[in-house]
């Protein structure tokens, strides 16, 4: 059983680009080859921040004063550090490389590695926090599951190990696709500060 991705189909009106133009409205050079383009301009913002993927920008060691992202993004304004919501504790915050759209960390204000090491009134301000985070996702995108946990250091996979923080993603039927397991990619129906604004507005303290 064979499945149409891209071919134009007789009678079908020409699939516009993501400036609303369809191929022929644009002068150019270049031959039609059967593939469908997925323009999505706004991705440049990762590209050029691919140097923290390669360990530029990271933590330089495991101290507070050593560049924690975690430390510093609290000192921002929420649009710009992308913080959904701030607790007496904990806050909020949207994942700069998230897995999927809305994908939120609850993160400790305190610089703090492990769990055990969290104060009990930390603990309960993060546990209440995540479920927040649940219900603001329900109501801002209809998420009908989530993957919910930490990485405890390096070699369990924490990317910013020495602070901390939960993660909260939420998920749907259908949400996996090839683009992550043959592209390596990604694909994000909405910028990071729209999911941020989308998801703060409905954010219940």
């Amino acid at each position: 059983m064979s499945e149409r991705i891209d071919e134009d189909v007789p009678g079908d009106p020409p699939r516009p680009d993501a400036a609303g133009q369809d191929g022929a409205g644009q002068d150019g050079a270049g031959i039609p080859d059967g593939f469908a383009r997925l323009w999505m301009p706004h991705r440049m913002a990762y590209i050029n921040r691919m140097a923290y993927i390669k360990g530029e920008g990271k933590p330089a060691g495991s101290d507070e004063g050593d560049g924690c992202p975690f430390c510093r993004i609290p000192g921002l304004d929420d649009a710009e550090g992308l913080i959904v919501a701030r607790g007496r504790l904990v806050y909020s915050v949207l994942n700069l490389y998230p897995y999927n759209a809305g994908h939120l960390m609850v993160v400790p204000y305190r610089h703090v590695a492990d769990y055990t090491d969290l104060a009990a009134d930390e603990t309960a301000e993060l546990a209440d926090f995540t479920k927040r985070a649940m219900t603001a996702l329900r109501a801002a995108s209809g998420a009908q599951g989530f993957n919910i946990g930490m990485n405890m250091g390096s070699v369990a996979g924490a990317g910013i190990a020495a602070h901390l923080h939960q993660h909260v993603v939420p998920r749907w039927g259908g949400d996996t696709n090839f683009m992550p397991v043959v592209g390596h990619t990604r694909v994000l129906p909405q910028l990071l500060r729209d999911t941020r604004d989308l998801i703060a507005s409905v954010w219940k303290d």
